[in-house]
């Protein structure tokens, strides 16, 4: 019979001992219909041990007040976690995407780029990033769409910045 997990469809068991063989850290992203969830995480024989967990929902101490399920919040979120990463003396990792469908340019590869941009070493493609319209959320339409280009670019400067 096969592990409980993967009756569940929660792990895909090839696809984990090959991260794990790896012997880095990984930088799991997850999303849900509102947040997108990054974390670095390490292996242990005990268990794995997140060492930096961001949501996008912690994007909101930063003044953002836009949705946090989007491509624009992915991306931020990426960016935050690599600088809290920074702290935790993080500097790379391998991506870790689950079972979740890698379809270039969505939100796990916005919060990837994000993770790039603020200054983790993660093996990627750039083909497989979104467009820098969708990224800064040009791509929303009216009337919330200029109001998250202007959240994005001052919440991105405030994550430059530290």
């Amino acid at each position: 019979m096969p592990h409980r997990r993967r009756r569940e469809g929660k792990t895909d068991y090839r696809k984990r001992l090959a991260l794990v063989k790896s012997k880095k850290l990984r930088f799991v992203v997850r999303k849900t219909n509102q947040s997108v969830i990054c974390q670095i995480v390490e292996y242990g024989h005990g268990g794995d041990k997140t060492l930096v967990t961001v949501t996008s929902f912690d994007l909101k101490k930063l003044g953002w007040t836009g949705p946090t399920g989007n491509i624009p919040a992915a991306y931020l979120t990426g960016m935050l976690l690599a600088s809290k990463a920074k702290d935790a003396k993080v500097s790379e990792a391998i991506l870790d995407v689950g079972l979740f469908r890698t379809t270039p340019g969505n939100r796990l590869f916005a919060a990837l780029k994000g993770a790039v941009d603020g200054g983790l070493s993660i093996p990627h493609s750039k083909e497989a990033f979104p467009s820098e319209d969708r990224i800064t959320g040009k791509h929303i339409p009216e009337p919330a769409g200029p109001k998250v280009v202007k959240e994005f670019a001052e919440v991105r400067k405030k994550l430059a910045g530290k």
